[in-house]
């Protein structure tokens, strides 16, 4: 199990980092394009295209990150007043909802890729850019995330069955609403 977290963790912090490359693609094609615009007359061809796929990117591929370090948003009004145990059965059961759900947006995000690939899907505006890579990370940013809620799910059943605390959020701000 630990060899395969760690995998999962260098997994989840490659495609948070591309990510980051992607938002920092984004950023600069919109200033550019502003610029280019405002300044120029002359704006850049394909911003759009290119800022939408990326933010499936940007999205997707912090999920897992950020749920292998706990750091999603909760609301904390009922999870404060409980004991470990209780904590420790709501993260479980809120870890197995988000897996429902993500199931299901991989399911759905195959069938979209396979689909896209099938008729090499583009967007339709200035620049064709193609849909199938965007929709690639989707479904891999779904397949990381499920897998780290799967372990997460494990590790929650057995933390409520000892009546132990679930780990706190690591790094940053906690988690509070």
């Amino acid at each position: 199990m630990n060899r395969l977290s760690a995998t999962l963790s260098r997994l989840a912090l490659g495609l948070l980092l591309l990510g980051t490359v992607g938002m920092l693609v984004s950023m600069l094609l919109g200033v550019a394009d502003v610029v280019g615009t405002k300044f120029l007359d002359w704006p850049v061809p394909g911003t759009l295209e290119v800022t939408e796929s990326t933010m499936v990117l940007i999205v997707f591929g912090a999920l897992a990150y950020t749920q292998e370090r706990r750091n999603h948003i909760r609301v904390e009004l009922l999870y404060g007043q409980v004991g470990p145990r209780w904590k420790s059965f709501m993260d479980l059961v809120t870890h197995v909802v988000a897996f429902a759900f993500f199931a299901l947006v991989f399911w759905q995000g195959l069938g979209e890729l396979r689909y896209s690939w099938e008729i090499r899907e583009a967007t339709m505006g200035t620049v064709r850019f193609p849909l199938y890579p965007a929709r690639f990370l989707l479904a891999l940013g779904a397949l990381l995330l499920l897998l780290r809620l799967a372990l997460d799910i494990g590790e929650d059943f057995g933390r409520f069955a000892r009546g132990e605390p679930p780990p706190a959020p690591s790094g940053g701000a906690p988690a509070q609403g």
